[in-house]
């Protein structure tokens, strides 16, 4: 078994979550609810969050205990689903990138993007 277990928790994890994020984005109260609060800011205030929540993960991959970094990484997971979510990318969206790229070289799929290092 790989260091990084089996995907299935995570899924079943992912899977709640994009639902409880769904239905706060179709009822949820701004007044309750940090999902529907962040979601009604929109894209910006998302991206800001996002990008925010991503430095805490790399901060934490640098200096502190492991359970800050799951931590950090749920933060960060989270974040980047309501991101998804504002603009309407689906993790059916996510799922095909990441399916696209099986079979291929981190470095030849970079290099077909031109990307820098």
């Amino acid at each position: 078994m790989s260091i990084l277990g089996p995907a299935d928790r995570l899924a079943a994890a992912l899977a709640y979550l994009g639902q409880t994020i769904d239905a706060r984005a179709e009822i949820g109260d701004a007044s309750s609810s940090w999902t529907a609060k962040l979601l009604a800011k929109g894209v910006g205030a998302c991206a800001d969050k996002a990008e925010e929540e991503a430095g805490e993960f790399i901060a934490a991959l640098r200096s502190e205990t492991d359970d800050r970094v799951a931590s950090e990484a749920a933060d960060m997971l989270y974040h980047a689903l309501v991101a998804l979510r504002v603009r309407g990318v689906s993790l059916d969206d996510v799922a095909a990138a990441l399916e696209k790229r099986q079979g291929t070289s981190g470095i030849v799929e970079k290099a077909s993007r031109n990307v820098p290092d």
